[in-house]
């Protein structure tokens, strides 16, 4: 019902914002921006949903020789203690706590082609468990609000866009884009706890959360000796070895279980590909609404009503050009992503908008469409209250991002 109102809003926001722009400005040229922009995205959530046809087969069908020889498992009695106290519902040891390790472990290194098939196979695995099918369940918000929280520990990409822009120094957005999207999980954690009246102070919970604490600090630290220019080659081949590891580990077990990999690989890739069919549909809804949107100049509204509101609150207002990347982030990754590369064509990849653009896009996720694809795979309708703090954690991530841009910058 959530997702009805929110894709109805997008339309008929947009319409009213066209239909002024043609009577009073006599813009004649908003209308068929819209219609470009609906076929335009159209086109692209097709081409999305089949793009992940690959990764999806592929990576389904290594979880499935991981099933078979008993890896997920094993993955799952490891983080229990801790996931349990999280994912309540979840029973002990049940596999779908190793999915969601994978997941987010794939989020954390950046590794955009392995964490979505990955995610979306967590989510069928706690459909499973769903009670009622067409309503998300206390799991399952949590595991979507921690994983549109964009918790990235190598903004590979980030890195590497800065490095083509002309940037100096192109990791020089390293730490406070880790130290941004780690607020941004955090209080994703937090705020679904508070909502679902978790009891989070438990020596397992909080140990659990300075250990990752301390392994940050010590990555941090690693990275900060680390000569700049190595910054960037050094993310990715670690990214590269974890997750061609990863695979060698799955196939090494599975034949040491005396698992026939290959057959498993089939079955498991055959679910991968109907899910990239099923998901078509949800996210064509989803990116022609985001794109007709866009394309009505309502983000644009949006933005200049912050700058006035910070030019006459007396605010600084560097960050404003900025704000497109962090409103577009939680509707549209690659809009966010346009936007981003746009500002630092213009202001240049060292000015100030450059970096605070490039911390925003390490620090957020796009909620929006992660909602409509994970949700969408499953069959899910009512998502409760999963874009509300979606949205709040977004928020909470673009001002944390904001916020680091001056403290570093």
């Amino acid at each position: 019902m959530v997702l009805n109102y929110i894709w109805f809003a997008f339309f008929a926001i947009a319409f009213v914002i066209a239909l002024c722009r043609l009577v009073f400005l006599n813009d004649t040229t908003v209308f068929p921006e819209l219609m470009n922009a609906t076929f335009e995205m159209a086109k692209k959530g097709f081409e999305v949903s089949i793009g992940l046809a690959g990764a999806l087969t592929l990576w389904l069908g290594l979880m499935r020789i991981g099933e078979h020889a008993g890896l997920i498992n094993v993955l799952a009695r490891a983080v229990s203690p801790f996931f349990r106290r999280i994912f309540p519902d979840i029973p002990k040891d049940h596999p779908a706590l190793g999915f969601i390790l994978l997941n987010f472990s794939a989020n954390m290194l950046g590794l955009d082609n392995a964490a979505s098939p990955l995610g979306l196979n967590a989510m069928q695995s706690l459909q499973e468990l769903n009670p009622k099918k067409d309503t998300a369940s206390n799991s399952m918000i949590m595991f979507l609000v921690i994983n549109t929280a964009g918790l990235t520990i190598i903004p590979v990409s980030v890195m590497a866009f800065r490095a083509q822009a002309g940037a100096h120094n192109p990791a020089d957005i390293f730490i406070p884009s880790i130290i941004g999207t780690g607020i941004s999980a955090l209080s994703g954690l937090l705020i679904v706890a508070i909502w679902q009246k978790l009891n989070l102070f438990k020596p397992v919970v909080y140990g659990s959360i300075l250990a990752f604490a301390g392994a940050l600090a010590g990555m941090l630290w690693y990275f900060h000796f680390l000569p700049e220019e190595k910054i960037a080659t050094v993310s990715a081949v670690v990214s590269s070895v974890v997750l061609l590891s990863v695979i060698m580990l799955f196939l090494t077990a599975g034949m040491i279980k005396k698992v026939n990999v290959y057959d498993s690989f089939i079955q498991g890739a055959k679910d991968g590909f109907v899910t990239a069919v099923k998901i078509i549909p949800y996210a064509v809804a989803m990116l022609v609404g985001i794109g007709v949107f866009r394309a009505s100049g309502g983000l644009g509204m949006i933005t200049d009503g912050i700058a006035w509101l910070a030019i006459h609150a007396g605010l600084d207002t560097a960050f404003i050009p900025a704000l497109p990347t962090g409103l577009m982030k939680p509707f549209s990754g690659p809009g966010a992503r346009g936007l981003m590369i746009e500002t630092m064509k213009l202001y240049g990849a060292d000015s100030f908008a450059g970096k605070a653009v490039c911390v925003i896009q390490g620090s957020t996720d796009t909620t929006f469409y992660t909602i409509g694809l994970y949700y969408g795979s499953i069959g899910v309708k009512k998502i409760r209250y999963t874009a509300g703090a979606g949205i709040i954690v977004d928020m909470i991530g673009i001002a944390a991002a904001i916020w680091l841009a001056y403290l570093f910058f």
